[in-house]
Formats: C-alpha cells, sequence, structure tokens
C-alpha cells in the first residue's frame, strides 16, 4: 500500500500575495463597470487579504463575470485569473466600444479616471471648470485616439503612462496647450495619443506619471 499522499484540490491550496491581488483587481473592475458599490468593494477588499486559500478567494468574485480572455485556474499552482489592466501587454488594453465619448465641465468639473475604454474621439470641454483625464489604467477602442479638448478659462488635465506615444496639435490663444512631460520611447503596440483641440484663457496640460499602486498594496498582509 502507497504511503503518498493525493494531491489536495485546488479550493484547500493556500494563495499567495500575488493570488489575492488579481482578486482585487477584478474586484476593481467590478467598481468601475457599476457591479459592485464602494461599500461592497470596501468590504470585499478587507477579505481577500484575511485570505489564507482558494476557497475563501473565490465567492469574492463568484457573482462577476469572467473577464473575457482570461485563463482558467489550475490545479495545482495556476493561480487565478487576472484581468486586462496596468501591466498588462499593450495589444491586450486596445480594442472594444468606448465607455464614455464626452465629459463636459461648465462651473464645474468632471473626471474619467481608473478603469475605462477611450473611445476613438473623446471630446472634453472646460468653461470656468476643470476636468481631470486619466489614462494610466484604461483601454483604448483604437490603436490611435483623438482627445479633443475647449478649456475657456478653465483647464483639463491629461495623465498618461510612460511607453504612450502623444502628438499635441492644440491652439491657446491666451492660454496654452502644455506638455512638460517626456513619455519616453515608445512602447511596442502601445497606443497613440493625439492631444487637439482650442484653450481661450485656459490651458491643456498632457503629464506623464506611472501606474497607481493597486488598492492595498502598501497595506501590510497578515502574517499566514
Amino acid at each position: 500500500m502507497s504511503d503518498e499522499r493525493p494531491e489536495k484540490p485546488l479550493p484547500e491550496l493556500r494563495a499567495s500575495d500575488a493570488d489575492r491581488d488579481r482578486v482585487v483587481e477584478r474586484l476593481r473592475d467590478a467598481v468601475a463597470e457599476g457591479r459592485l458599490d464602494m461599500e461592497e468593494f470596501e468590504e470585499r477588499l478587507d477579505a481577500a487579504y484575511r485570505s489564507r486559500t482558494y476557497a475563501e478567494l473565490e465567492p469574492l468574485t463568484r457573482d462577476l463575470p469572467a473577464v473575457p480572455g482570461a485563463a482558467a485556474p489550475v490545479a495545482g499552482g495556476g493561480g487565478l485569473p487576472s484581468a486586462a489592466g496596468p501591466g498588462t501587454s499593450w495589444p491586450a488594453r486596445i480594442g472594444g466600444a468606448g465607455s464614455s465619448s464626452t465629459a463636459v465641465a461648465v462651473m464645474s468639473g468632471f473626471q474619467r479616471k481608473g478603469r475605462w475604454t477611450v473611445p476613438a474621439r473623446f471630446n472634453a470641454v472646460a468653461f470656468w471648470g476643470g476636468g481631470e483625464i486619466d489614462l494610466r489604467e484604461a483601454n483604448f477602442a483604437e490603436r490611435e485616439v483623438v482627445i479633443a479638448c475647449v478649456a475657456i478659462m478653465g483647464g483639463i488635465q491629461i495623465t498618461v503612462p510612460p511607453g504612450v506615444e502623444v502628438d499635441v496639435r492644440g491652439l491657446g490663444v491666451m492660454g496654452a496647450f502644455d506638455q512638460r512631460d517626456s513619455p519616453g520611447p515608445a512602447q511596442p503596440g502601445a497606443p497613440r495619443v493625439v492631444v487637439t483641440g482650442f484653450a481661450f484663457w485656459g490651458g491643456v496640460e498632457i503629464k506623464v506619471k506611472p501606474p497607481k499602486p493597486l488598492p492595498g498594496a502598501d497595506r501590510p498582509h497578515k502574517e499566514l
């Protein structure tokens, strides 16, 4: 009789930090898609970082649709599927329908940030107001997208990650289209962002920043 013990089924296996982080990324997608509210997200985020096994992680995304193209977990150490996002190869982040095509701020403000899909053309207007367009975690409907800005006595800030090609073509009258940061050499397959439009007594600023860390990334993990 063999003394060899059978391999444990996947639910009983210990989860790694990477497994927990992949679940958190899926939860972030669900917030951006409107499937979870912030209270639900915070509850599941806390549970994810307290989880020890796959069996404890699995219920946190059980009621969420699978991510297209994600690989299924493999028993014996395959991990959980991950979503396309920061750190994913650029081809995986290009394609699909834009989630928003227009943003307007009149004596107010607007934001487009987090996980969203930039359409082929995005129109942004700020009149006596301000807007923020953050592309660091965004997907792109096409390889080249156009962001058309109108800033009148207002301002629009566009943030791109390193490696994205940026072409600024806007016209400023007593205003400016300002690109002080360099995104560096274009990465293979990275999108091209064309920024155009008009600024009058206002400005459009393009900044380059690396993607933000995942929520809870700085949180110390509970010792297992």
